[in-house]
């Protein structure tokens, strides 16, 4: 049941109250034309559809690099602590050097702070740790460790740019206006097709039920397309990503 009470909210309740006093006055002022729905299906469904297969891709490839954001730490991670020149303390150090990063960049995907001062700040602990024990470390593994380090840093990147840009703006205000108005012409058209002969609740019906639609439709878009904050059902995980998982 769960998971189709998540698409109703305020706006599901708002959208369907404007749609039934719509269709009362329309019946009280008896104001019914014949407009053809063709065109406005299509300039409220279209950008709906495409906003979703947006979100839906953005969701895809914020799967995409949180995988290769945990394999490269763990990459990292297994190439020092294979290392026989390192000490136990010196592998507990790193250790808890990329325990931070994971943790503290899965907390920031899931947070409303949009700077990366302090994650850029914690990833390049592992930069001074390399450097400062360059006697221990072969250049071989530091190639190795900084050619991870560059897809963890990519990875990074791709996900802070997912966390911040959204769905354009203007196309998602665009979606919501028709979305509310549709009533406005959908409900007059729809008394003049069934007839006034027809029972009201018919026409109440129909109404309701495609403003439902639509609204959900935009309902389940504007979850999808931020999927850190686990308010979606189809939110990820980000808990699975976490190298300590």
């Amino acid at each position: 049941m769960k998971q189709y009470l998540a698409i109703i909210n305020f706006r599901t309740l708002w959208v369907l109250l404007i749609s039934a006093v719509i269709v009362f006055l329309a019946y009280y002022f008896n104001v019914y034309y014949n407009v053809d729905l063709t065109l406005l299906s299509i300039a409220i469904i279209f950008p709906l559809v495409f906003s979703i297969r947006g979100s839906f891709r953005r969701r895809e490839k914020a799967l995409e690099h949180l995988s290769q954001f945990r394999s490269s730490l763990k990459t990292v991670h297994y190439f020092l602590m294979a290392n026989d020149e390192l000490s136990e303390e010196h592998k507990k150090e790193i250790s808890e050097i990329l325990l931070n990063i994971s943790n503290r960049f899965i907390d920031h995907l899931n947070s409303d702070d949009h700077s990366t001062k302090e994650i850029d700040k914690i990833i390049n602990n592992v930069l001074e740790f390399v450097v400062d024990q360059e006697g221990l470390i072969s250049r071989s593994l530091r190639d190795k460790v900084f050619r991870y380090m560059n897809d963890l840093h990519e990875s990074v990147e791709n996900l802070h740019a997912i966390h911040v840009h959204r769905t354009p703006i203007s196309l998602k205000a665009y979606c919501k206006l028709f979305v509310y108005s549709f009533p406005l012409i959908y409900a007059p058209t729809i008394i003049f097709n069934v007839g006034l002969e027809t029972p009201q609740w018919v026409t109440y019906f129909v109404v309701l039920l495609t403003e439902f639609i639509l609204i959900s439709l935009y309902n389940i878009q504007n979850q999808l397309e931020y999927p850190f904050d686990n308010i979606g059902l189809d939110d990820i995980k980000l808990d699975n990503f976490r190298i300590d998982r």
